[in-house]
């Protein structure tokens, strides 16, 4: 059976954000047999410009056309696009007749105006996320993820993580060894080692002129004490209400979910460096039990400490 995948693109996207996608789909589909027939698609065909001023070519896009899966990039263009009353209702047409919808990067804008995330788990960049949940409240976005699957809609995080969209689909597709073979032809990893956390808003907390570093690199040193906000903000000198709500709007998630990334980046260090017990890991951690702690893990990384330390060991 041969997937029609769609590709929307628009002026000024980001053209990682489609060409990884494609590339992938593209592999999977030499190794499928013709799996996938691949389509790149505009409300303007012909030449579209990036945003690096690169142009792909695209053909009409028709949503009474029956597509498997409709894949939407992102980038600078998705400001405009969102706003497209034209582009957003064909955007929901096409999404009634395809088996499957995603989002590349901040494409996630585009489903969600188009109400096609409403009252779904999504995500998208880590530098968007706040402007995201103010503009759609309604949808539950789940700000440091990779990729997130909620029914038949899924988005992805930053540019890079189409790929990891495009190999988690062609796994459910086709199976996981076609998806592995892709990843290497595509030389990257068929599951990242960093899973399906973006840890690149609380990188920048880490900054030295980030209002909040001096208070992480506290945290880091007492991983295995409670960290309450309670706790946190007297740290911070600060009432506990507007440090929550000043430390949510600078790192784009909570204090809780900020400490629980460090003491899931601290607990994989150890996990994946030797033979030390995993509820020891836990308590010096600060997740208390294993039980947490594997909970924490596969909402971070897809997987649970022992198949992290197998992979390391392998």
């Amino acid at each position: 059976m041969t997937r029609r995948v769609g590709f929307l693109i628009f002026p000024d996207l980001q053209i990682l954000d489609a060409a990884g996608p494609i590339a992938a789909f593209e592999i999977a589909g030499r190794y499928g047999q013709g799996a996938y027939d691949l389509r790149v698609l505009a409300a303007r065909p012909g030449d579209v410009r990036s945003s690096s001023g690169a142009a792909m070519a695209a053909a009409p896009f028709d949503p009474a056309e029956r597509l498997d899966t409709l894949v939407v990039a992102g980038g600078d263009g998705t400001r405009v696009a969102s706003n497209d009353a034209a582009l957003l209702a064909a955007v929901r047409q096409a999404a009634g007749n395809a088996r499957r919808v995603a989002s590349v990067c901040s494409g996630a804008f585009i489903l969600a105006a188009a109400g096609l995330l409403d009252g779904r788990r999504a995500t998208t960049h880590w530098s968007r996320t706040q402007d995201f949940a103010r503009r759609f409240p309604q949808v539950r976005l789940e700000a440091d993820r990779i990729y997130v699957q909620d029914g038949k809609i899924w988005t992805s995080a930053g540019i890079t993580a189409g790929i990891d969209l495009a190999l988690a689909m062609i796994a459910e597709d086709l199976g996981e060894t076609i998806a592995r073979r892709t990843a290497q032809q595509l030389v990257v990893y068929h599951r990242r080692p960093g899973g399906q956390s973006q840890f690149s808003a609380l990188l920048e907390l880490d900054r030295p002129d980030a209002r909040f570093a001096g208070l992480l690199g506290w945290a880091r040193e007492r991983l295995g004490e409670p960290l309450s906000v309670e706790r946190l903000a007297a740290q911070a000198a600060m009432s506990p209400r507007n440090f929550a709500r000043a430390f949510a709007a600078e790192a784009g998630v909570t204090p809780a979910k900020a400490i629980e990334r460090l003491r899931v980046e601290a607990a994989r260090e150890r996990v994946e460096a030797g033979a030390e017990p995993i509820d020891r890991v836990a308590e010096a951690a600060g997740f208390g039990d294993a039980e947490r702690m594997r909970r924490a893990f596969i909402r971070a990384f897809g997987q649970p400490p022992q198949a992290l330390r197998r992979a390391a060991r392998a």
